[in-house]
């Protein structure tokens, strides 16, 4: 545990804005609002990664935040370690299957493609 607690206002200390509210970033779900329901598309490639398998989600439209925390959950629910580069989200090893799955539950439209 750390010594610090976490600000649970974020950086503000004071608003003068009667109306202001604070929003727990924790109550929002992974894909929810405009991003639901994509045409999202499942890549396999091994080029140029030192003949390491990676499975690409590509297509995502949204804020890098939504992107992020959608990459945080293919991760844990996979298992394996990954990113996110240039708006792509990359999982280690072939997990299409899992990822399609995943995607599919949360509504987005998703198919396989490439190798």
């Amino acid at each position: 545990m750390s010594k610090f607690k976490k600000n649970i206002n974020g950086n503000i200390v004071y608003s003068t804005n009667k109306d202001f509210s604070v929003e727990n970033e924790d109550d929002q779900e992974v894909g929810q609002g405009h991003s639901q329901k994509q045409q999202l598309k499942v890549w396999l490639e091994k080029n140029a990664r030192g003949g390491k398998t990676v499975s690409i989600v590509r297509g995502y439209v949204g804020s890098e935040d939504e992107l992020e925390k959608l990459a945080k959950l293919l991760k844990t629910k996979c298992g394996v370690g990954g990113s996110v580069k240039n708006g792509e989200i990359l999982i280690q090893g072939d997990h299409r299957e899992k990822i399609l799955k995943i995607l599919a539950e949360m509504g987005h439209q998703v198919k396989k493609a490439g190798g």
